[in-house]
Formats: C-alpha cells, structure tokens, sequence
C-alpha cells in the first residue's frame, strides 16, 4: 500500500497544466476545425468511468489503447458534403481528428476495461484490481476475540 502525502497544491497544478495544455494547443497552430471531446471521470470502490462527448462520429471512426497505465482515445468527425450544390455560409460544428491521453492510476486492472458508445457518448469503464477495492476489517475487544459467535478470553 502506497502512502501519499497530501499536497493542497497538487489542484492547482493540475489546473494550471491543462489550462497550459489547452493555450499551446491553441498557439501551436491547431487546426482550426479540431476539436477536443469533454470528458466526465467518475469513480467508485470498482471501477473508474470516463465519459467522453463525441456526437457524430462512428464506432469505426473511435481508437482506444492502454498501455503503460496511460489510455488514449482517438477519433475523427469528418466533414462530408452532401451535394456539391450547396454553397454553406456558416459552420459552427467542428470536425478533424482528435487525441485524448489520461495517465491512470496503478489499481487500474488491464483485463477489466469495456468500452460503450451510444448516443454520441463513449463510455470507457475501467475495473480495479482486487487489492484496491475496500476491504471491511473486523474491530475485536482488547483481550478478547470472537469464536463461533462467543466472545472468549485470549
């Protein structure tokens, strides 16, 4: 069991690397049709759960891979023209392809992953080895324990 020291500044760290993340990626020259999917990660004593938003695209069009504790989803909206007789004044959905990478925790079991996708949400479910979920731990009398459902000296 690993013991981590609580650092109150471990939030805004992390905040400040993704908002980071976020104005490179603008900087850098990122296409201006990507787009980047919102996530929602959940988590209870089995499992962890990401819910990733991507209306529009196929299951074909999804990639997902774990590897070394890291998963990463990869997909692609393609924008497809229906007739070449319409001429669009605007476009506000984006299209392109997309990368999404989250380092996961070591309690993550590699043979416990499913994956889902229905109604333009993939839903990525991750099962937890068995060391990691809670394990109820009886609380004796000092002196005495149970037998059989007596209490007798020790």
């Amino acid at each position: 069991m690993t013991i981590l020291r609580w650092n109150p500044f471990r939030e805004i760290d992390t905040l400040q690397s993704q908002l980071q993340q976020i104005f490179e990626g603008a900087e850098a020259g990122a296409p201006a049709g990507s787009f980047i999917p919102p996530v929602d990660i959940s988590e209870d004593a089995n499992h962890i759960v990401l819910a990733l938003e991507a209306p529009g695209l196929k299951q074909e069009d999804l990639k997902i891979q774990l590897e070394n504790n890291v998963l990463t989803v990869r997909g692609e909206r393609k924008f497809e023209q229906e007739t070449q007789d319409k001429n669009y004044h605007h476009i506000e959905r984006r299209y392109g392809s997309f990368a999404r990478t989250f380092t996961l925790p070591t309690t993550v079991d590699a043979e416990k992953v499913q994956a889902t996708y229905d109604a333009g949400v993939l839903r990525i479910e991750l099962g937890k080895k068995a060391e990691a979920q809670p394990k109820q731990i009886p609380v004796t009398l000092g002196g005495t324990k149970q037998v059989e459902g007596k209490t007798a000296a020790a």
